[in-house]
Formats: C-alpha cells, structure tokens, sequence
C-alpha cells in the first residue's frame, strides 16, 4: 500500500550528494545527518553538515536525542563505524514511528516509505524504529551487522563485549 506522498525534489538531490563523497571534498561541507518529514510531500526538516557537529561528543546520541517522543519522521544518516573487516561509512535510512504517535501518521510515514525507498537506491541499512528503549549504541550496532561482521565501534565509542 503506498500513500500517494511524493518526495521532494531537493529530498533526491541530497540523497545523490551523500552517496557518492568525493575525496577533494571539504570534510567539514559533508552532510552527516538530515531528518525528512511529511508535509504535504517528503520534505527536508534540518540538515547538518560535519561543521554544524563541532563540539559534539558522541554524534550517536545527538543522532538519537533528535528522534522526537511522539511524532514519526524518516531520517538519512552518514553512519561511521569499525567492524571485523574495516572503518565504514555507509548511509542508513530510518524509519522512526514511536508507538505513542497518532496512528493515522504512523500509517502515514509506513504507507509513504515506498516512495522513499525508491529514491535511495543502493542504501545498505533500512531500519525501522519504534521503541526509544531499543535506541541504544548495541542494539544499533546489531542492525548494522552483515553477514556476521561485528561492530566493534559506532561514531568513534567502542561497544561493550
């Protein structure tokens, strides 16, 4: 089932600069973290760059303080971690729908994710949160994990175990 929500043009052109990263890129310019919402179409609510993160400590919990108690949005998220193999940086698309959200927009953002997901193609991690209690540096972790390659660090802290 699909909304009929569509996304916003300027939805697809981040989309597109976050994917590929150039190497003479200014670091401080690369976008880290854009939080959607609907309002009429899917559109960009904040954007941060790397330069808007300065004095920030762990860029996971400030990631996770940003998901509001009671409302649904989507989230593109320029995840930094260390597995088995090596450092990563791949983008994880999150769907967040608290279960104390009216209903009627928790069915919104769900039936509307298909439009999304037709834009990111090629995303690696599409999670589906509900459960702040769940929001935690391992749980993150194991979602990341694929084909049995553990995350030993996520936005530079080490996990337990």
């Amino acid at each position: 089932m699909t909304s009929g929500v569509k996304v916003a043009d300027e939805v697809k052109d981040i989309y597109n600069l976050m994917k590929v990263v150039k190497t003479d890129a200014d670091e401080k310019e690369r976008i880290r973290l854009v939080i959607l919402k609907i309002d009429g179409d899917i559109q960009v609510e904040k954007l941060y760059r790397a330069k808007d993160l300065d004095g920030i400590d762990d860029f996971f919990k400030f990631v996770m303080s940003l998901l509001p108690e009671n409302e649904c949005r989507y989230y593109l998220y320029d995840c930094h971690f260390v597995n088995q193999e090596s450092k990563k940086e791949e983008l994880v698309f999150m769907t967040w729908c608290p279960d104390n959200a009216q209903i009627k927009a928790r069915m919104t953002y769900s039936s509307s994710k298909s439009a999304l997901s037709k834009v990111f193609v090629g995303i690696k991690h599409d999670m589906q949160l509900n459960d702040p209690a769940e929001n935690n540096r391992e749980c993150f972790a194991e979602k990341l994990e694929k084909g049995g390659k553990k995350v030993q660090s996520l936005e530079g802290v080490p996990l337990r175990g």
